[in-house]
């Protein structure tokens, strides 16, 4: 019992003394500079890695361009194309697919469709 009460004796001469709180204050704000320049670290990393990737993306968005861009001629050519242009177009959007028949398939009807 004698113990607790001098640990409560000290803990309230260390409350109410400026230099403990001080310290305490600069310890608190030391550990939260050393997690702000931390965080501000990762963010200069992460923003780097974001430049990087933009411009991958891009590079790699002209190359799909271009490589539809020659499908598209190659399939315009005189020569008889491996895919048509027409489904060419209806592969990547470009022109309405026709529905299929959504009543008679190879004789039999189909189940009800259920649509949500």
């Amino acid at each position: 019992m004698e113990l607790a009460t001098r640990a409560m004796d000290f803990a309230s001469r260390a409350a109410s003394n400026n230099t403990v709180i001080n310290v305490f204050l600069v310890g608190a704000f030391a550990g939260l500079a050393v997690r702000s320049l931390n965080q501000q670290r990762q963010i200069e990393t992460l923003e780097s890695e974001r430049a990087s990737l933009v411009n991958t993306n891009k590079s790699m968005r002209q190359t799909m361009w271009d490589w539809k861009q020659k499908l598209y001629s190659e399939a315009e050519s005189n020569n008889k194309p491996i895919v048509p242009l027409s489904k060419l177009k209806s592969i990547y959007g470009e022109v309405p697919t026709l529905p299929q028949s959504a009543g008679i398939a190879d004789g039999k009807a189909s189940a009800t469709k259920i649509v949500i």
